[in-house]
């Protein structure tokens, strides 16, 4: 199955990073600093994992005076830069994987997430894995998923057919994200959804890990 693919392009935040504890607190707090927004459970916070902030303020808080975005929206982001001391890292292996697929494999690797490029950035200077990466896109130069935008972007860059693509993901939103694209997808259960929700998407394959995907045919 993955043989058949030249581009494999991933999800940061729930695939690749383990970040979603650091998110759901930095919501938590940006929420409590920002003041007239209702206190919601991690699991509803979780669920605007993958998104711009802009979309996930409005899937978040639907009843909120949108004027109240870009505070909550400054307040994240100085708690996840340097405020908040919950740990973020890649997953278990995820480097290992990533150099198979690209240098054993013979693979093209992108990516497409939610974060900001000023974010992505950051958090591959910390994981050192600029290098994996032969092309990446966020949502502030692109659009949120699942706008197919950004995908359209990296196909164009690297002369990529939609057929010669796969989308590995662990949200709704990076499943739909690889259908309104066109391409194919691969979801990942150890981040933000489960098999259930995932397989309501129709992606070619479910792994429970990152590197599980060097098992696929």
């Amino acid at each position: 199955m993955l043989k058949q693919y030249k581009l494999v392009i991933f999800d940061w935040d729930g695939t690749v990073m383990d970040s979603i504890a650091r998110i759901v607190s930095c919501l938590e707090e940006a929420a409590r600093l920002t003041g007239g927004l209702p206190t919601l459970s991690p699991e509803q916070l979780k669920q605007m994992i993958g998104l711009s902030l802009e979309k996930g303020f409005v899937l978040l808080y639907p009843n909120a005076p949108f004027s109240l975005f870009d505070t909550w929206k400054a307040h994240y982001g100085q708690q996840f830069r340097d405020d908040n001391p919950t740990p973020h890292a890649f997953y278990p292996d995820v480097a290992t994987t990533l150099d198979t697929l690209k240098n054993a494999h013979g693979k093209l690797l992108g990516v497409a997430t939610g974060k900001s490029r000023i974010g992505l950035d950051r958090a591959m200077g910390e994981t050192e894995s600029q290098h994996f990466f032969a092309a990446t896109r966020t949502a502030d130069e692109t659009s949120s998923k699942p706008d197919p935008l950004m995908i359209n972007a990296l196909l164009e860059e690297l002369g990529i057919n939609k057929e010669e693509a796969v989308m590995v993901g662990d949200t709704s939103h990076d499943m739909l994200l690889a259908n309104n694209a066109g391409i194919d997808a691969i979801g990942i259960t150890w981040g933000v959804h489960d098999a259930v929700t995932l397989s309501g998407y129709n992606p070619v394959a479910i792994v429970g890990t990152l590197p599980e995907l060097l098992t696929l045919p």
